[in-house]
């Protein structure tokens, strides 16, 4: 059959119509944020406030209820070791950082840095570059790091509230680099880096497409749930679990911090950064759990104290209720 030119191009532009018409399935860049949303304090070079604790004390931290959201303008805000950003506002209040590809972690341009210790701070929450007691909160594209490094327990975020979302944020450092707490805490799109524990405490935790990088040996989970009927998980979901470069050895998935510890992953790429043998149990209670994951970390031929064959993935009304849409954020 031969189509005569005219032809041809009719039907290219009917093709054109028709696709123009169909959903977008998520493959554009994401938005960019350089600029503070309506309504919202600013922090950094062109903003009104120099540091986050002085925009809290604007918003009236520790009393007003109000929804409220602070803008941070591009640039590394170290703090002093006796200094941390604690956060106890008692409305909803959002963090945005200054960012051309919202989607993106490694676009971030927004950081917090901070070098001290548990032991010199006087406790893990302490120690904490970043110490978030609000419920009802949010951040975006911003990274935090505790800058210690090896030696000692020094904590990146304390994420000690309920109702806690993090987008496309970064957390570094090599001990308990991210203290997930207590309350309902939700992770997308971030990137969490550590050696030892980095990823502990006792919140309900979901990590979705996240990156989770090993800087040096040890355990990237270390659960603090304390009893048999206590519901709280850490699901790692549709995640990639990867060592840094430069770093050679293997982990442990996790080890309980406390005896009923309870960890998932699932949907995730687990590269040979992952010990064959995949978790430490030195307590007799721990839930440990794998389901459908891939990579050369993935076989759990070998692994110990893994909990019995596992055939559904943990959702996330399992994990957070059915209402988990009315504070997670679906469409960023």
């Amino acid at each position: 059959m031969h189509l005569s030119l005219s032809t041809l191009v009719s039907g290219l532009l009917s093709l054109s119509a028709v696709t123009s018409a169909l959903p977008n399935l998520g493959l554009a860049k994401r938005d960019s944020r350089t600029s503070p949303p309506s309504g919202c304090l600013t922090v950094g070079s062109g903003g009104t406030y120099s540091t986050i604790t002085a925009a809290l004390t604007a918003l009236g931290a520790g009393s007003s209820t109000s929804t409220a959201c602070i803008f941070i303008y591009a640039g590394t805000y170290a703090s002093a070791s006796t200094d941390q950003v604690y956060i106890n506002y008692k409305g909803a209040l959002t963090l945005y950082g200054y960012t051309t590809n919202i989607g993106s972690q490694k676009s971030n341009v927004v950081t917090f840095t901070r070098n001290i210790n548990s032991a010199t701070a006087g406790s893990l929450d302490a120690s904490s570059t970043f110490n978030i007691v609000s419920s009802n909160f949010k951040a975006y594209n911003i990274n935090f790091k505790n800058l210690y490094g090896k030696g000692a327990q020094a904590v990146a975020v304390t994420a000690n509230g309920d109702k806690q979302g993090y987008y496309a944020c970064g957390f570094y450092g090599y001990q308990d680099t991210l203290y997930a707490k207590s309350g309902k805490q939700y992770y997308s799109n971030c990137y969490v880096e550590g050696a030892v524990d980095y990823i502990f405490g006792n919140a309900a935790a979901w990590f979705g497409e996240c990156t989770i990088a090993s800087n040096g040996d040890g355990y990237i989970t270390a659960s603090s749930r304390d009893t048999a009927a206590d519901t709280t998980w850490y699901v790692i979901d549709s995640s990639h679990v990867t060592a840094v470069s430069g770093y050679t050895g293997v982990v442990y998935l996790g080890r309980p911090w406390h005896d009923f510890a309870r960890v998932i992953y699932q949907l995730t790429e687990l590269t040979a950064v992952v010990r064959p043998d995949g978790w430490l149990c030195s307590t007799t209670n721990p839930e440990f759990r794998e389901f459908s994951n891939t990579g050369a970390g993935s076989s759990t031929s070998a692994r110990n104290c893994l909990d019995t064959p596992t055939t559904a993935k943990v959702s996330k009304d399992t994990l957070f209720g059915s209402d988990w849409k009315t504070w997670i954020d679906t469409t960023w």
